[in-house]
């Protein structure tokens, strides 16, 4: 299924949800590789790029061969917003996003993230204000209401339609579950029903039959996976492969797992040099191989490991152990 935002068009509707510390430039090629229809790039912040902040710039980074991308901004001004959504738009991104859906403190207390959810008045603002700045179009991330008193989600999908966004993506949890509980499917379908621009699903997608259930049971136009693809980029074309034909090639091999590894390393290290990328490393080790055989004792000693050749031997050492078995 092809997607059309705004003037962009799209050859597939499986997303690559934005995640702070996650959706990085590496993460996101092995992830276009593997399948990604459009991806979304971590959050930037509006007033981080107003004062040139050092970590900005690289958050910013596109490359060709990811494209199409999405580029996620935060902040809370309108008129902030607008003139640094103009003033990057120049940029390789194909649509701007805002996000109005991350729960963390250092961002609500701002009044930025989930936090707009509470103001619908300065949200719309935010989306007026930044849509009629820029020719490319805008999405918005939101969740399904701040607090479970307040799920106003439908709402706010509507303000975002009428104030000239181009579509909306909706994780079904509250700003309070954070990432606990079940995703509230309803209310994306709900949603679904009460706009015209397009809807995403997100929440809880973790397997390809848990794609197709969204797909079905909301009737949204495209399926956003964060989470789930964390150590799995594979997920994408096991979706694919599954909503075309019914079946799926289980998960890879442990000898597919570590040269992928490996890849990401280098990439990391091509992009932040070996300090950084292969500290960044250790999360992704362990999330790639969880549920591997004697895998534990492998991420027990990844966070030790300070250099590329490090993590190389540590990969092949654990490869000659499990064949001994």
């Amino acid at each position: 299924m092809s997607l059309k935002i705004g003037n962009v068009n799209i050859d597939g509707n499986i997303i690559l949800a934005p995640m702070a510390g996650v959706t990085d430039l590496p993460f996101r090629l092995l992830c276009k590789e593997m399948g990604a229809d459009l991806i979304y790039t971590e959050m930037v912040s509006a007033k981080g790029i107003y004062y040139n902040n050092k970590n900005t710039d690289a958050l910013l980074e596109v490359r060709e061969e990811e494209r199409p991308v999405a580029l996620q901004l935060f902040g809370s001004d309108p008129k902030l917003m607008a003139e640094m959504a103009k003033k990057i738009e120049p940029r390789n991104f194909d649509i701007l996003d805002i996000n109005m859906g991350c729960p963390v403190p250092k961002v609500v207390n701002n009044m930025e993230g989930s936090a707009l959810l509470t103001n619908p008045k300065l949200l719309g603002e935010i989306v007026k204000s930044v849509s009629s700045a820029i020719e490319k179009p805008l999405t918005i991330k939101i969740r399904k209401g701040f607090g479970k008193d307040d799920c106003n989600a439908v709402e706010i999908a509507k303000i975002i339609e009428d104030n000239g966004g181009a579509a909306v993506a909706i994780h079904g949890r509250t700003r309070e579950q954070y990432y606990s509980g079940e995703a509230d499917w309803e209310v994306i379908a709900r949603a679904k029903e009460a706009v015209s621009i397009p809807v995403f699903g997100n929440g809880d997608v973790t397997s390809p039959e848990l794609a197709k259930k969204m797909l079905d049971y909301t009737k949204c136009d495209a399926v956003m996976i964060a989470r789930g693809v964390r150590g799995n980029p594979w997920l994408f074309g096991q979706i694919k492969d599954y909503l075309a034909t019914g079946t799926y090639q289980d998960k890879p091999s442990i000898e597919e797992v570590v040269a992928t590894i490996k890849r990401h390393a280098r990439l990391q290290i091509d992009c932040k040099g070996e300090y950084t990328g292969i500290r960044e490393m250790r999360k992704h080790v362990a999330w790639y191989t969880t549920g591997y055989h004697e895998s534990a004792r492998l991420r027990s000693h990844v966070n030790e490991v300070e250099s590329l050749t490090a993590l190389d031997e540590l990969l092949d050492e654990y490869l000659e152990s499990i064949k001994i078995l």
